[in-house]
C-alpha cells in the first residue's frame, strides 16, 4: 500500500515541477517573443511608408497626370492620417510593449521620419511623411484632413499628380477595400 501511495506522490511532484518550469520558461520567453514582434511590426510599416513615398516621388517626378497606386497597404494595427493642411502623411503604430527607438529622439530611415513615444502602460511610435515646401498634398481633391484605422482587410489608394505652381498638388484616394 505503501508503494502505491508513493509512487502518486512522486507522480504528482514530477508533474508540478513540469509545469512549473513550462510556466517559468513562458514568463521569461514571452515578453521577448512580444517585443520582437513588435520591432518587426514597426519595421514593415516603415518598409511600407517608404513605398508611400517613392510613390510621391515618382508622381512628383514625371508631371501632371500620372497616376500610381497602392494595391495593398495593410493595417492591423495603429491608425493612417493623410493630413493635408500641413502635408503630412502621418503613421502611428501604438500598443507597443517597448518603445522602437530612444524616447523622444527623432531617427530617420530614408525620407521616414520616426519619433517613439512612451505612456504608463505601453508606447507607441509615429512614423511621419513631411512634404511640406515639396508638394501640395491633398485628400478627395480638397485640404481636408482623413484617418484610416486598422482593419482585417487591406486599404487601397490611388495617388496622382494634378499639377500646379509652385508645389504640385497630390490627390490620395482610397480605391477600395480588399
Amino acid at each position: 500500500m505503501n508503494k502505491k501511495a508513493q509512487v502518486w506522490i512522486e507522480t504528482v511532484l514530477y508533474t508540478l515541477m513540469g509545469i512549473a518550469l513550462i510556466g517559468i520558461v513562458l514568463a521569461i520567453t514571452t515578453p521577448r517573443i512580444n517585443e520582437s514582434r513588435d520591432r518587426i511590426l514597426v519595421e514593415q510599416t516603415i518598409k511600407s511608408f517608404s513605398v508611400w513615398d517613392e510613390r510621391i516621388g515618382e508622381l512628383i517626378d514625371r508631371g501632371q497626370g500620372n497616376v500610381r497606386n497602392i494595391p495593398a497597404f495593410t493595417m492591423k494595427r495603429g491608425e493612417l492620417l493623410i493630413n493635408s493642411t500641413s502635408d503630412e502623411i502621418i503613421f502611428v503604430v501604438d500598443g507597443l510593449s517597448k518603445p522602437y527607438s530612444e524616447v523622444g529622439f527623432e531617427i530617420r530611415e530614408g525620407n521616414v521620419r520616426i519619433t517613439s513615444y512612451e505612456t504608463e502602460k505601453s508606447a507607441y511610435t509615429v512614423l511621419i511623411l513631411n512634404y511640406k515646401n515639396i508638394t501640395n498634398i491633398t485628400y478627395g481633391g480638397s485640404d481636408q484632413n482623413r484617418k484610416f484605422t486598422a482593419a482585417s482587410t487591406a486599404y487601397s489608394f490611388s495617388i496622382r499628380n494634378l499639377g500646379g505652381q509652385p508645389y504640385p498638388q497630390i490627390d490620395i484616394e482610397e480605391t477600395s477595400r480588399r
